[in-house]
């Protein structure tokens, strides 16, 4: 294969990955957007259902923004199709409950868009600075040669202490220019924003690792205990040989040391608070920015996870498969043979027997679902008649007292008092004329349920009825004043 020959391939090979086939298909644009605005920069998992309907009104508010390149589809639908696509990756949280993420590849993309979106870094003294300074501090840790190194820390030693005695005899501090703190700030997000990606990219790797121990165990064609030591070995092997795996490790040292975390969150602050920052950094890359420990935390927590379930995985079929099942069929391999001497013993050496590999199932038309319960046929006791003596001796006159309104009476004194000489002018005037047997709290419905038969109406004041109850007791009731109509008008007018 000639040379130009391999670059293809290895430029196929990369145009194959994930990342760029989410970046190369046209609807790219609106797929990004949507991942933006749904997990922001933390990638946090969110619930299945929840994605699904924020999906579709995504898509709905870039309908009516104009756009025709729009997926089709509904929101369950377009996030299997990007989980096929390995940009969405489901999985269970800590509850149980089915979540969404993002995937390294798809946090790769979003990295890329997000660093050509912003204003393309030019060459600068802040990038020579940096480059010169990283290559120094590299040589200073791998140099070999003692001497050279030592070498390098007296320079470094003698250009602090020089600027450092400068500083105290109070020579002018040299500000930074506004295009050497704009490269800094555009290298420092450049290097944050990268984070989420080399996170997801642990993740997955103890994602498929717990899939394939899993695939051992049950292919059950190696040992448990050399499937555990391969779990072992590959772990501290993407630990230690991968860039992410190093990543992680320096990332977990760094929460480790309170130190460093203070002095990064001290230094993160003063350089928010310089005075151009406000005129080079958004609102957004203020929040990054603020935010990069808690980033790191959130990072380390799903890795941990994940490879907590790895864990877990391994417990389980160490503590349940191992000593349940395996104990089992040791025990019946051993009746098996037991059986086997005996039938030896009994019969000749060219004997054949016909054993079926499985056992026969068992043909049954029906199962009770209820069984025989004696307590089934005790008979219940016997009713015995009371004796009509023992019960409370009820009045007639007691049984109505506690009774409904009685409308017959209450009928004949309203009617009684409209064709009177001296007709009441309300129905509280009326009900306070009764005799206590008619002035209980139940006789004032029926005299407004008389009144509404009539098509009486109620004024706004209130008036007051005071009624008896049977046992004696008082009770005072404000209800809306209802006027007796006046016996010597007609109807009509009485109620215009």
């Amino acid at each position: 294969m000639s040379e130009i020959a391999g670059e293809l391939a290895r430029v196929r090979g990369a145009f194959a990955q994930p990342t760029l086939t989410l970046l190369h298909q046209r609807q790219a644009p609106v797929v990004i957007t949507i991942f933006r605005a749904a997990f922001g920069r933390n990638n946090k998992p969110i619930p299945t259902a929840r994605l699904h309907a924020q999906v579709e009104e995504h898509l709905a508010s870039i309908r009516l923004s104009g756009e025709s390149e729009v997926p089709t589809g509904s929101g369950k639908d377009l996030c299997q199709r990007w989980m096929r696509g390995q940009w969405l990756v489901r999985s269970l949280d800590e509850a149980g409950h089915e979540v969404y993420t993002l995937t390294s590849h798809a946090q790769q993309a979003l990295e890329l868009v997000k660093n050509l979106a912003r204003d393309r870094a030019t060459l600068s003294e802040h990038r020579i600075a940096t480059i010169l300074g990283t290559v120094r501090r590299f040589n200073s840790e791998a140099n070999p040669d003692r001497t050279a190194r030592v070498t390098i820390l007296n320079a470094e030693i003698a250009r602090l202490q020089a600027e450092r005695d400068r500083l105290v005899d109070g020579a002018e501090v040299v500000s930074a220019t506004e295009d050497y703190m704009h490269e800094g700030f555009t290298e420092l997000l450049s290097l944050v924003s990268a984070l989420p990606s080399d996170f997801a990219r642990v993740e997955e790797r103890f994602a498929v690792i717990r899939g394939e121990i899993l695939a051992a165990f049950r292919a059950e064609d190696r040992p448990a205990g050399e499937v555990i030591d391969d779990y072992l070995s590959r772990a501290d092997s993407l630990m230690n040989a991968t860039h992410e795996g190093r990543a992680f490790e320096g990332a977990f040292a760094l929460l480790r040391d309170d130190a460093l975390v203070t002095q990064l969150r001290e230094d993160l602050t003063a350089l928010l608070e310089h005075p151009i920052a406000d005129g080079i950094l958004s609102d957004a890359d203020r929040a990054e920015l603020r935010g990069t420990v808690r980033l790191v935390r959130d990072g380390l927590d799903r890795v941990l996870a994940q490879r907590s379930r790895v864990t877990a995985t391994l417990k389980d079929y160490i503590v349940s498969h191992d000593v349940a099942r395996d104990r089992e069929l040791e025990q019946t391999l051993r009746q098996v043979e037991a059986e086997l001497m005996t039938w030896m013993a009994t019969t000749g050496p060219r004997a054949v027997l016909d054993v079926a590999l499985l056992p026969a199932r068992a043909g049954v038309e029906h199962l009770r679902e209820r069984f025989y319960d004696p307590a089934d046929d005790v008979l219940p006791e016997r009713i015995t008649t009371a004796d009509p003596g023992d019960g409370p001796s009820v009045s007639l006159a007691a049984v109505m007292a506690q009774g409904g309104p009685q409308l017959t009476s209450l009928r004949q004194r309203l009617e009684a008092s409209l064709t009177s000489l001296l007709p009441a002018g309300s129905l509280g005037e009326l009900f306070d004329g009764f005799e206590p047997s008619l002035r209980r709290p139940v006789e004032i419905f029926g005299l407004l349920h008389l009144a509404a038969d009539r098509e009486w109406e109620a004024e706004e004041a209130v008036e007051v009825f005071g009624a008896v109850r049977p046992d004696g007791s008082r009770r005072i009731f404000s209800v809306p004043r209802l006027p007796l109509p006046d016996p010597d008008r007609p109807e009509s007018e009485t109620r215009a």
